[in-house]
């Protein structure tokens, strides 16, 4: 095993400039498809339902490979494998951009969620190497974390003017340039990581996880149109559970398992994956919603949508800076705690807007759900990388962020079966679905304080 030498320190903050770019693009695309919703509809010729498909495709892919992305990183080091999903991921987004009907756009979406799964461990472990300090980690951690949810939160206002100028192919032809950077950033400037010789590719483990989140996203995405008491829906249920449960048995009995059952003894990675998949669940559930809403119900442009969604982002870069601040210095409890709470009462408040509600009425609630995911999501990523074997850290990044993809999915096939274009009613359907959204972040409130009731300090060794 070979321990690499510290970086120097601006080699350190041209690392964080690569991995930030990398998490930037991949964040970017999450939101910025959802404004494009309307226009590739009308130039593909497809359904509500296969828009889904084109949200989730990415989405999915994401989330079943992240597991083995970590163990990659952990075996051949986290700058190989995060060069590597950066290529993958540009050379996608190509062919979002080049392709002519829905199965090749799907089909390119996937491989999108291939790049993007590859790089988001990696990054997560190459600041843990450029950045050894406890407390520089963590602001280097909040920088991170701010630009990717800036980018989630651009992603509409970005997605709008590119859309509205230049097409909708456009949004994923932008991604090109920004990827040639960040390849060439990551390999003359980031630090390598420990690499774990040992760790092995559990391809059973792997393929159960893929036929038990691909059998979920079909039967959360096809029973909005088929109905969720359909034998098809019922029967996708079944496959995803005794999938799940085979996963798990096969995990147990694995000498080197895709997801050691051993982490789940660390109550900050269980705390830390139920709050991101949380809040996964209601920010990307509500932007699939919200851009149908004000699409649809309020006939809203490309470009109005995302200026619709500025109250939403406005504050995210200030939001994830406090709570770097506070993290560092009260550790990672408290910014959990207010992200989720501020998050769960602008749910509650979106439960009672209309078409016709004013835009501070509707402004005012997605403001206090950007501030608040915003809030948590540095935090929930610095007490992983603050509690977790250094060997481990990984598959452990892996662990989180397939939670929170896990969230997303859901999110989106939940709140676009309940939130449909012809059903005449959007808003009673986004009521229903911001409620979930506010049943499930209390819920994780409760987890935090059960989970976490002594708060942890914020300096603290990776092994802790």
């Amino acid at each position: 095993m070979r321990t690499p030498a510290p970086a120097p320190r601006q080699s350190s903050r041209l690392a964080l400039l690569a991995t930030s770019l990398g998490f930037v693009i991949i964040c970017l695309d999450v939101t910025v498809v959802n404004v494009a919703l309307a226009r590739i509809r009308a130039s593909l010729a497809i359904d509500a339902t296969a828009l889904e498909w084109v949200v989730n495709a990415y989405t999915l892919a994401f989330a079943c490979l992240l597991l083995t992305a970590g163990a990659l990183a952990d075996r051949f080091g986290a700058r190989r494998v995060f060069v590597g999903g950066f290529a993958v991921f540009t050379c996608a987004s190509i062919g979002c951009g080049l392709s002519g009907g829905a199965a090749v756009l799907v089909a390119s979406r996937v491989l999108q969620g291939v790049g993007a799964a590859l790089c988001v461990p990696s990054s997560l472990a190459l600041l843990g190497a450029a950045f050894p300090e406890a407390h520089a980690r963590a602001k280097a951690v909040s920088i991170w974390a701010g630009t990717a949810a800036l980018a989630l939160g651009a992603g509409p206002l970005v997605g709008g003017v590119l859309v509205d100028r230049f097409g909708w192919q456009s949004i994923f032809l932008v991604n090109v340039p920004i990827g040639i950077a960040g390849i060439w950033l990551t390999l003359a400037h980031a630090p390598d990581t420990v690499r774990h010789a040992a760790r092995r590719i559990d391809l059973a483990g792997q393929a159960l996880a893929v036929v038990t989140l691909a059998a979920l996203t079909y039967a959360v995405i096809e029973g909005g149109r088929l109905g969720w008491a359909s034998a098809t829906v019922l029967t996708s249920l079944a496959a995803a559970l005794a999938a799940g449960a085979l996963f798990i048995a096969v995990e147990a009995r694995h000498a080197q398992p895709l997801l050691p059952l051993a982490l789940f003894r660390n109550a900050v990675l269980n705390v830390s994956s139920i709050t991101g998949l949380t809040l996964n669940f209601g920010y990307y559930g509500l932007m699939f919603a919200m851009s149908l809403f004000f699409q649809t119900a309020r006939h809203d442009t490309p470009l109005e949508t995302g200026i619709a969604f500025l109250p939403m982002t406005a504050v995210v870069t200030v939001a994830n800076v406090i709570s770097g601040r506070l993290t560092a210095r009260f550790g990672h409890r408290l910014p959990m705690v207010a992200g989720q709470s501020l998050a769960a009462l602008g749910y509650l408040a979106l439960a009672f807007i209309h078409a016709d509600s004013s835009a501070l009425a509707i402004g005012l609630p997605m403001l206090a759900v950007g501030t608040g995911v915003a809030l948590a999501v540095p935090s929930i990523n610095t007490a992983v990388l603050a509690h977790v074997e250094a060997t481990s850290i990984g598959i452990a990044s892996g662990v989180l962020n397939t939670a929170r993809q896990i969230g997303g999915v859901v999110g989106v096939g939940v709140f676009g079966s309940l939130v449909r274009p012809e059903s005449g009613d959007l808003a009673a359907g986004l009521h229903v679905a911001v409620m979930l959204a506010f049943v499930m972040t209390l819920a994780s409130l409760v987890t935090i304080g059960v989970g976490l009731a002594k708060p942890r300090a914020a300096v603290t060794n990776c092994a802790g």
